[in-house]
């Protein structure tokens, strides 16, 4: 979700309003007693595991519980950019994520994000592919504004170590020791937006490493051990879906999203379904490559509109 919405969560909790809101931090105005017009998504903010539980509200359902509001969606294959931001120096991060992010298109997972279309009536494809990735070694410091976030991504675009890609989505992935200032870890985990830059419409996500803060931005992985015995990088494998898939079904955060603002992956926020466990004593609910995540659903677009993690 987006940022402008973070401010205003802060104020409702201190407040003691009662609407709940999307990861990317857009459902401050489900206090409001009427429910048109829909709150707009802000794009911001994957947020909190305590935000969650301390903010409730119900939302207007119409068809799916989610509504189309004809904004453009993500066409065709999208392609992924990863720019490793920070020290990955002996990290396994840089391995787990590729092959995470190798697997992700054309699994039973992402084939929920089928379930979205334009106004034309074309659908997502279930396509994803690592379309490139290039690392930037602290360029904004340890303590990175939104503002930085995007000069990052403009960065590796004008210099030519990424192409410009109206279909893409850069994620901004960042190591351990690196805070996001606007709200890391207290008032979201993660956030997708977009921006002009080079002239072009850039979809951009910035990813919080939640080996941070893994109480507030992991959830069911919060001990020592992962899926892939790597807590950051299993945590940010979670928030990469989540921000992709809204990333996707809302580019410009006019598309998709319901009455609160919530937009695909927020509505499923923090839940797994059914899980395994693996070798090392994790717990996992997905098996994608040669690898076990544990991801959070998805929200299905279709029979009423449910969380899950696989379709159909």
């Amino acid at each position: 979700m987006n940022k402008t919405a973070l401010s205003m969560i802060s104020a409702m909790l201190m407040m003691g309003c009662g609407a709940q809101s999307a990861l990317d931090g857009s459902d401050t105005r489900g206090a409001q007693s009427a429910p048109d017009p829909d709150l707009a998504p802000q794009g911001r903010g994957l947020k909190t595991i305590e935000q969650y539980q301390h903010v409730s509200g119900g939302a207007r359902t119409t068809t799916n519980g989610i509504s189309y509001h004809g904004g453009p969606v993500m066409l065709g294959t999208i392609n992924a950019y990863y720019i490793w931001y920070g020290n990955w120096s002996g990290n396994t991060a840089t391995t787990i994520l590729t092959d995470f992010m190798n697997s992700f298109g054309g699994s039973s997972y992402y084939a929920i994000n089928t379930t979205y279309n334009n106004g034309a009536g074309s659908s997502l494809s279930n396509s994803v592919r690592l379309a490139g990735s290039t690392t930037d070694n602290y360029s904004q410091g340890t303590a990175v504004s939104d503002a930085g976030i995007q000069a990052i991504v403009s960065s590796a675009i004008s210099s030519g170590r990424l192409p410009s890609d109206t279909n893409g989505i850069y994620f901004v992935i960042t190591s351990q020791d690196v805070n996001e200032t606007s709200g890391f870890c207290t008032q979201y985990c993660g956030w997708h937006t977009h921006g002009t830059i080079g002239g072009q419409d850039i979809k951009y996500s910035f990813i919080g490493n939640p080996a941070r803060c893994p109480t507030s931005c992991i959830g069911a992985n919060t001990g020592s051990v992962s899926p892939n015995s790597n807590v950051g990088a299993d945590g940010m494998a979670s928030i990469i879906a989540h921000e992709l898939e809204e990333a996707a079904s809302d580019p410009d955060l006019n598309a998709w999203y319901d009455n609160r603002g919530y937009e695909n992956a927020d509505k499923c926020a923090y839940t797994y379904g059914t899980t395994y466990t693996v070798s090392n004593g994790s717990i996992a609910n997905v098996h994608l490559g040669s690898r076990d995540f544990l991801i959070q659903q998805n929200w299905v677009n279709a029979a009423g509109g449910y969380c899950a993690k696989s379709y159909p």
